[in-house]
Parts: structure tokens; C-alpha cells; sequence
């Protein structure tokens, strides 16, 4: 029996838009959007943009085997897959206020000796190498991993996703990192990816980490912090420890760039 045809579509494409979903407000309405009409689904995110909404899926040592909505199944190399999110939200549901809360605008950041790595660590060394050499503030990328993996070096997810900063093989190929479960090189491909999306997005923290989880497809298509509950979560998780760590955290004075955006 023949597998079923890859349904892989196209990326839901769309610039940024000016109008952009204020993450706060999705946060506080999100129980309400999930109390109502809610469409649960794995997407999995190909290397070349493309998507597809599976029911499930499960890795198979360098395989991950993709079950789809109506039946059926197929197996692609996990090397092609950039990264999986759970549980998309309609994006009906969430009701948005574009202007009605707004993070404070743009937040430097950029890489400062008084913002250090924020948990105390083995892996301090590393992560504020890495984040001077790309110029990146170590206390966001220090709460980014603790999220992604505890601190665990040789975390693997159920997701494929792998070491100190869960790079998918296919990302961290991309990144040019040999070995996902060193911790140097995961932590420097990581951050380097960080720098990526923080010349994409500019400074702006929640989107940065959005797109870390979800993919940029997705923040450029919502134009803001994709309503998905695991995005949702991670960025909101993040950001709390981020700022209750880094007590000298300010945003970036109005009408100034940041530092590293002026150079």
C-alpha cells in the first residue's frame, strides 16, 4: 500500500503587520478563546517554509513519522523539519485590541556587562561569550534556556529538539553547529538564531521569543505573538523570569534605537 500524498502546503505568507497583536492582551483572553471554539493541531514546520496540520506525530530515531487529520501517514528525515508546535488556537476566537496594551516599546536588547547570566550556573561563561559576541543581553538568553531545557545539556524533547537551547537537527545544520549536545556550540548557534530574529524583529523581546518557538511564518502572519497556548505560555514564562532577574532592565529611551540597532 502506497503512503498517502505529503499534503505539505505553502507558509501562511503576510508582511509584519503595524497593527500588531498585543501580547498581553492575548494572554488574558486566552482562557476565554480555549472555553470556546478551539482547533487542536500539531504543526509541523519544514526547513523550506512549508506546513502541515498532523494529528499527531512521533520521531522514529532520525524519522518522524507524520499521522494526518483524516486517516493515514508518512515518514520524512527529522533533518528537514525545523520545528513542531502544539495546540493552534483559532485565531477568531482571541479577540484583539490592537492599542489597547502595549509593552512599552522596544527594549535594548543588546549585550550589557551589568545585565549577566541570570541563574548561577556552570554554563554562565558560555552564554555570556556567546551573547557579547553576538551582542545579545545574556539574561534573556540565560531565561530562554531554562525554559527550553533546565540547563540540561544533553536534553532531547519529545519534539526532536536538542541540547541546552532545543535546536531541531535541521536548525542547528543551518546554525552550522557540528554537535547539538555541546554545550558551547549549541549555546553559540542558539544565540546566533537570537541575533537572526532580533534583526528581523527588531527589540522587541516577545516577538524574538515568539518566533524562537513558533517560527517567524508565524509572527509575520499575526502580525504579533502567535495565539497558539504553548507559544502563549513560553513567551509570557520567559519574560517573567527575564524581568524579575534584570532589575536594570529599561526600554529603550523613545526615538532612540537601541544600542546595537545604531551600529
Amino acid at each position: 500500500m502506497r503512503p498517502p500524498k505529503c499534503p505539505e502546503c505553502p507558509a501562511r505568507g503576510g508582511r509584519f503587520a503595524s497593527g500588531m497583536l498585543r501580547f498581553a492582551r492575548v494572554t488574558a483572553l486566552l482562557g476565554l478563546a480555549l472555553s470556546a471554539s478551539t482547533a487542536v493541531a500539531e504543526l509541523i514546520v519544514f526547513e523550506d517554509g512549508r506546513v502541515v496540520k498532523a494529528a499527531s506525530y512521533r520521531l522514529h530515531a532520525e524519522e518522524v513519522e507524520i499521522s494526518l487529520p483524516g486517516g493515514g501517514s508518512y515518514r520524512v528525515e527529522l533533518g528537514r523539519v525545523e520545528r513542531i508546535v502544539d495546540d493552534e488556537v483559532v485565531v477568531d476566537t482571541v479577540l484583539v485590541e490592537p492599542d489597547l496594551l502595549d509593552a512599552g516599546g522596544p527594549f535594548d536588547l543588546s549585550f550589557s556587562a551589568e545585565r549577566r547570566a541570570l541563574f548561577g550556573t556552570e554554563y554562565d561563561a558560555i552564554i555570556e561569550k556567546a551573547a557579547k559576541e553576538y551582542d545579545i543581553d545574556a539574561s534573556l538568553v540565560s531565561a530562554l534556556i531554562r525554559a527550553e531545557s533546565n540547563y540540561q545539556p544533553r536534553a532531547v524533547s519529545r519534539k526532536g529538539a536538542r541540547g541546552l537551547m532545543q535546536l531541531m537537527p535541521a536548525t542547528a545544520k543551518r546554525l552550522s553547529v557540528r554537535s547539538a549536545f555541546d554545550p558551547a556550540a549549541n549555546v553559540r548557534g542558539g544565540v546566533k538564531y537570537l541575533r537572526e530574529l532580533v534583526d528581523r524583529f527588531g527589540h522587541r523581546p516577545e516577538l524574538v521569543l515568539a518566533a524562537y518557538n513558533a517560527g517567524e511564518g508565524a509572527v509575520e502572519t499575526y502580525g504579533g505573538v502567535p495565539p497558539y497556548r504553548e507559544t502563549v505560555a513560553y513567551v509570557d514564562r520567559i519574560m517573567t523570569w527575564w524581568k524579575a532577574g534584570a532589575p536594570s532592565l529599561l526600554p529603550a529611551a523613545a526615538g532612540a534605537p537601541p544600542a546595537s540597532a545604531a551600529r
